[in-house]
């Protein structure tokens, strides 16, 4: 009985690795000419379209990133809006190539779902954001109160966490969707709207009086956001990876999409590998050379990326913080390509 189990189990195993070693989603993608990039329903800054449904953001930057490095087209990407509750069973069932959807990076997702997390995009936080005519200060003060909260997030655990930790009587009001709990903290369903900081800023900058709302002081989790793949195929995950860290390194070496052209002549050698005139880095991968080099010329370094579509100059208005280069004071750090 127990060799029976034993032949068995090897027998899971080898259908697993046969399964995984056939998945090959470049090939997919390239087959299909796009790359089909999960999304939120419009997060600003993040994911969202505009008027004529054309999509920018942060996370929509890295899909048009991993386009540029494979069909030298960072428009080669369609978009598929997904709730919380959708998103990581889109991703599995191969509805999606990527999943670049303002996503928590969790021990319990990365080892229970069969995704991999490529990397984070943004270092965030939950906060809580109240009515300046309520006169609160702090989170401390939000006992009782009615929150609104997204089901299927993270969001949720840590609101329940925090008021448990500090005594407080905790009064939630879940809504499926990020665009009904919005709705309903305007609406006046709500006394208190609680998310990550940077979707709090992007809900308020669409608000028709935004300086009436205030977020308050208190950062009461970790939430790192990053891009999402499925497992079973590690050349997708690795150029995923890839991009993401081409992007920092380009920010760090000082190549921009204004000056990637000029800097196909500089003399320095980690500058020669990113912009793929010395090495032979795409070809592991499956992608050309000049991988990177597309990447910078048709969506630009990460710090470009995070100032046009969330820095200081946008009405989200938000400083890098954490998000800033690691020889900046930030976590933002990559591998380097040599």
């Amino acid at each position: 009985m127990n060799k029976s189990l034993v032949t068995l189990a090897v027998a899971a195993l080898a259908g697993f690795g046969a399964t995984a070693a056939h998945a090959d989603t470049l090939d997919d993608v390239m087959a299909k000419g796009y790359v089909q990039c999960g999304v939120t329903g419009g997060v600003p800054g993040f994911s969202a379209p505009d008027a004529n449904n054309v999509w920018a953001g942060l996370e929509v930057d890295f899909c048009r990133a991993v386009a540029a490095a494979i069909f030298n087209d960072a428009e080669a990407v369609r978009y598929t809006p997904l709730t919380s509750q959708e998103r990581f069973a889109a991703l599995s069932a191969g509805e999606i190539d990527i999943l670049s959807r303002t996503t928590t990076w969790t021990m319990s997702r990365d080892t229970d779902l069969g995704i991999s997390f490529i990397g984070t995009m943004y270092y965030d936080g939950q906060a809580f954001m109240v009515r300046e005519a309520d006169g609160i200060t702090s989170a401390l003060e939000l006992s009782g109160a009615a929150i609104c909260i997204e089901s299927g997030t993270t969001t949720e655990l840590n609101a329940a966490d925090y008021f448990a930790a500090n005594n407080m009587e905790f009064n939630t009001v879940v809504f499926v969707d990020q665009d009904e709990v919005v709705k309903a903290y305007e609406d006046g369903r709500c006394d208190v709207y609680t998310t990550d900081g940077s979707a709090l800023a992007a809900e308020r900058s669409k608000f028709a009086n935004p300086a009436e709302h205030v977020i308050l002081p208190e950062i009461i989790s970790k939430e790192p956001l990053g891009p999402v793949v499925r497992q079973g195929d590690d050349r997708w995950f690795k150029i995923n990876r890839w991009v993401y860290f081409a992007l920092l390194e380009a920010e760090e070496l000082g190549v921009s999409s204004t000056n990637v052209d000029e800097m196909l002549g500089s003399d320095n050698p980690a500058i020669k590998r990113l912009l793929g005139v010395e090495g032979e880095f795409g070809t592991p991968i499956g992608l050309p050379n000049d991988w990177a080099y597309r990447i910078i010329k048709l969506v630009g370094n990460y710090g470009e990326s995070f100032d046009r579509n969330v820095g200081p100059s946008t009405d989200i208005g938000l400083e890098r913080g954490l998000n800033a280069l690691w020889t900046d004071g930030g976590l933002q750090y990559a591998a380097p390509i040599r």
